[in-house]
């Protein structure tokens, strides 16, 4: 096949996922059409397809007013918040410390400066929860005020390109809340003690999402792993993060087509990386409990496929043997090069279970998490869809070079 028709095909499983079927959020409609529409694709390449159901969270929002004598302000409904109705005196604290001594039950609370400076990590969150957010968190629920104004500035590590950006993200934390900038927030500060209002609507409901795994070769017991997140930000097109990468598994599906080799390939569209409580990666882990060991690799797309820069893989506790043959298969395609590790996405499943691992990304993926990501500025007109082609290329070849090392 030319590469110009698969660049084509590139761009038109892409814009599927992010113009046909928006809002990709995780217990959606659209997030179901979005995993339906890769089963679908994906079978007609000769893989066999298994859905791996799991419970979650579905979320709706209207209007949000938060507003004092003086005037309303600007605010942002927090993901997954409860709905409120409340009129009660504004208390703030900026510390941790001042939190502690707060005299909060029943007044509407505003976080801001230091206790606002990163995305609280979700309760039960299992992957990764500094004690400080957890000690936090627990402070809020005993606190128990009416509601929380949280004013935040930028936090590209853990909340993208957001700005602001939710402190609170979590469908297990029942006080609802909203979000405004720093600025707003420090306009708020001078008005403690006064009476503020809040109204939230806003609805959560328990819903259905899927991982689809899509399988080929003989089932020798080893197999190698790709791994795509399929989900997406409210509101954001999610074209970089990460409809790209489910574009790169859809064209790497069509150039395994004729694949009959002894070692399992797996192709996953993973549904909850941008979600508050990693839904689908818990599911995953759930079924491979026992079947992680025969893993030979684990690969994660992610962010792949920006316009400008390289693309960028890292290696992670790779076996000399495959980092070399690694290297050798991506140092040979043009625009490719060994970028630094990082671990906010879903390579880090094979990692913490000491499975060997490789991520691709864009070189200047931090620069993307900080200005692009999570936002509407997430849009198509930032992939150069030929450098799907190669990543896709790139990943065949090195899959039949590992095959060929199998057990």
């Amino acid at each position: 096949m030319r590469l110009d028709c698969l660049s084509e095909e590139g761009e038109t499983y892409l814009r599927s996922l992010c113009l046909e079927l928006p809002h990709r959020r995780v217990g959606s409609s659209g997030n179901r059409a979005a995993t339906e529409f890769f089963a679908q694709t994906i079978s007609s390449f000769g893989f066999s397809v298994e859905r791996a159901e799991f419970d979650c969270l579905d979320w709706v929002h209207g209007s949000v007013e938060l507003a004092t004598e003086g005037g309303p302000f600007e605010a942002f409904v927090s993901p997954y918040s409860l709905g409120c109705d409340v009129c009660a005196p504004l208390v703030v604290a900026a510390t941790v410390k001042e939190l502690e001594i707060a005299e909060a039950a029943g007044t509407v609370l505003l976080l801001w400066g230091d206790i606002a400076k990163e995305q609280l990590m979700p309760k039960n969150f299992t992957f990764f929860n500094p004690e400080e957010h957890q000690r936090i968190v627990r402070l809020l629920e005993i606190k128990n005020p009416a509601a929380i104004v949280t004013a935040t500035s930028r936090n590209p590590e853990l909340a993208g390109g957001m700005y602001p950006f939710p402190l609170i993200e979590d469908g297990d934390f029942d006080i609802p809340s909203v979000y405004v900038t720093d600025i707003v927030g420090e306009q708020l500060a001078k008005l403690v003690g006064r009476e503020i209002s809040l109204k939230i609507a806003a609805k959560r409901f328990p819903a259905k999402g899927y991982n689809v795994v899509a399988r080929k070769g003989a089932g020798s017991g080893h197999r190698i792993v790709l791994c795509a997140h399929i989900d997406a930000k409210e509101n954001s097109p999610g074209a970089l993060d990460n409809a790209s990468g489910i574009a790169v598994l859809l064209l790497l599906a069509e150039l395994l087509q004729d694949y009959a080799g002894d070692t399992g390939i797996e192709l996953v569209a993973l549904n909850g990386e941008d979600d508050y409580s990693a839904a689908g990666q818990l599911q995953f882990l759930k079924d491979n409990a026992d079947a992680l060991a025969g893993v030979i690799l684990g690969i994660n797309i992610d962010v792949a496929g920006y316009r400008h820069g390289h693309t960028a893989y890292s290696l992670y506790g790779c076996p000399d043997e495959i980092a070399t043959l690694i290297r050798g298969v991506f140092s040979a395609q043009e625009g490719m090069v060994e970028g630094e590790l990082w671990y906010q996405s879903d390579h880090s499943l094979f990692v913490q279970n000491q499975v060997p691992a490789m991520a691709i990304t864009s070189e200047q993926f931090m620069d993307l998490s900080t200005h692009v990501t999570h936002t509407k500025k997430d849009s198509p007109d930032l992939v150069d869809f030929s450098k799907l082609v190669a990543v896709a290329l790139a990943l065949r070849q090195l899959l039949l070079d590992l095959t060929r090392l199998s057990p």
